[in-house]
């Protein structure tokens, strides 16, 4: 049976200043929220973050860049976060830009142990300044190294207590591979049921890559909010 934390404190309580962690979600959808929160209140910095954007500025990442807990960001675009943008900009952190689809499979690559793969975008752009490239069938391809990280933050639907997840449809986004790529996975559940409930069909994360799991319920709040006039 996998860790129940009995806070939010306590579930991120090894994460110290310096680290690197993976956080899940695209935008305000599939963030682990309580989590981010913790980070937020215990006051860890010098943090490394790897996520697909930085979601809004009052909410979720956005709170961890508000009080400048964030020395570097890899993400692949800076949304609609405009304290992202202005740190971005000053200088105040270091930014590693990554198109989607490429920091996707750089996270798979890591959780699945392959250190480094070939792809074709970026190439003949200034993201391949320097870097390797090697021609395949007459085309090239650039070179990229996987990601992990030393904590990974996850949403998941449900959970059961031996650390099999299930998410709810768009929300899982990047949460299942960053599920394997982090040396410890912390996963923040809405439901955590039985061992034995979730039908095997149903399962999207094994419990082998989770470590710990909290329950809670998220406020899901919506980035942006479009009424018909």
């Amino acid at each position: 049976m996998k860790t129940i934390a009995a806070s939010y404190a306590e579930a991120i309580a090894d994460i110290q200043d310096g680290a690197t962690l993976m956080v899940g979600g695209f935008g305000l959808v599939g963030i682990p929220e309580n989590l981010i929160t913790a980070l937020v209140e215990k006051g860890v910095k010098d943090l490394t973050i790897i996520s697909n954007n930085c979601g809004v500025d009052d909410f979720g990442l956005g709170l961890l860049l508000r009080n400048k807990q964030i020395r570097t960001i890899i993400a692949s675009y800076v949304g609609e976060n405009k304290e992202f943008e202005r740190q971005a900009l000053s200088g105040e952190i270091t930014v590693k830009l990554i198109p989607q689809g490429t920091l996707a499979e750089k996270i798979r690559a890591g959780g699945a142990g392959i250190p480094a793969f070939y792809t074709p975008a970026g190439v003949g752009t200034p993201i391949a300044a320097n870097r390797e490239t090697r021609v395949f069938d007459g085309k090239e391809y650039l070179l990229e190294e996987s990601l992990t990280a030393d904590f990974s933050l996850i949403l998941a639907s449900k959970a059961d207590r031996m650390g099999n997840l299930v998410y709810n449809k768009t929300a899982m986004n990047f949460n299942p591979i960053m599920a394997a790529a982090g040396r410890m996975t912390i996963a923040e559940a809405e439901e955590i049921v039985e061992a034995g409930t979730l039908s095997p069909g149903t399962i999207q994360t094994p419990g082998i890559y989770v470590q710990r799991l909290i329950a809670g319920r998220q406020t899901k709040r919506v980035e942006k909010r479009t009424v018909r006039a």
